[in-house]
């Protein structure tokens, strides 16, 4: 099965362009262990068998790393500042700290048990540039993030309202959405300084579902 599942996060990787090793393949592998362990006591997430963990967490997750890397490539930036907002277990955070260890990842959730987790995963698996962070986002001094991330937190403009705070002055929103989110867009728009800079489809491995990247900024007068 441990087999089975490397090969297959192997592939997934290469479909996405991303150069993933040996080590970073088990690591994976073993966060995924450890949800599935936890989750028998703490109810991390819905999905419950490993395979589908790869699949709708893992996967899903690693779908956002390169479109990140190109964006901060673009502003001329390496070594970014992530904050994972409704984190959950860290998801896409602790996917993100282990692909690209030069960033610093916070993972922010008010569930305690959540956050919990994502600090044991920090020591278990070896990612010191991962950090659990238990708050409300609305309620946390602004981590002035390049980029802030959601996985399924909110609407747009619910996720500019609570999150939008922790971008730094040029940083992203950005949403990990299913369906192109368009009626959305529009209460964004008329509901927030922000507004959508791009839509960017996603392909996720082996996911028969639509996926898309939102990716908000502040409209120019607001900055």
């Amino acid at each position: 099965m441990a087999t089975d599942q490397a090969h297959r996060l192997d592939e997934a990787a290469r479909s996405l362009g991303i150069e993933l090793n040996r080590a970073q393949n088990g690591t994976l592998l073993n966060y995924i262990a450890q949800m599935q362990r936890w989750n028998r006591t703490y109810n991390l997430t819905a999905v419950r068998d490993g395979g589908q963990m790869l699949v709708q967490h893992v996967f899903d997750s690693l779908s956002v790393v390169e479109p990140m890397r190109a964006a901060l490539s673009a502003d001329g930036r390496v070594n970014g500042t992530i904050a994972d907002i409704g984190s959950g277990g860290g998801l896409p955070g602790v996917v993100i700290a282990v692909m690209r260890p030069e960033w610093q990842v916070h993972c922010v959730d008010a569930v305690e048990k959540k956050t919990a987790f994502v600090r044991q995963m920090s020591g278990a698996l070896h990612l010191p540039n991962l950090h659990a962070v238990h708050a409300r986002a609305e309620a946390l001094d602004s981590l002035n993030a390049d980029i802030v991330v959601s996985r399924a937190f909110a609407s747009l403009a619910d996720f500019a309202t609570l999150a939008g705070g922790h971008a730094a002055r040029q940083g992203w929103l950005l949403a990990m959405k299913g369906r192109d989110p368009q009626e959305e867009v529009q209460a964004l728009q008329q509901e927030t300084d922000w507004c959508v800079a791009h839509i960017e489809p996603l392909v996720v491995p082996e996911l028969n579902a639509q996926r898309c990247l939102v990716w908000m900024n502040r409209r120019q007068g607001n900055l």
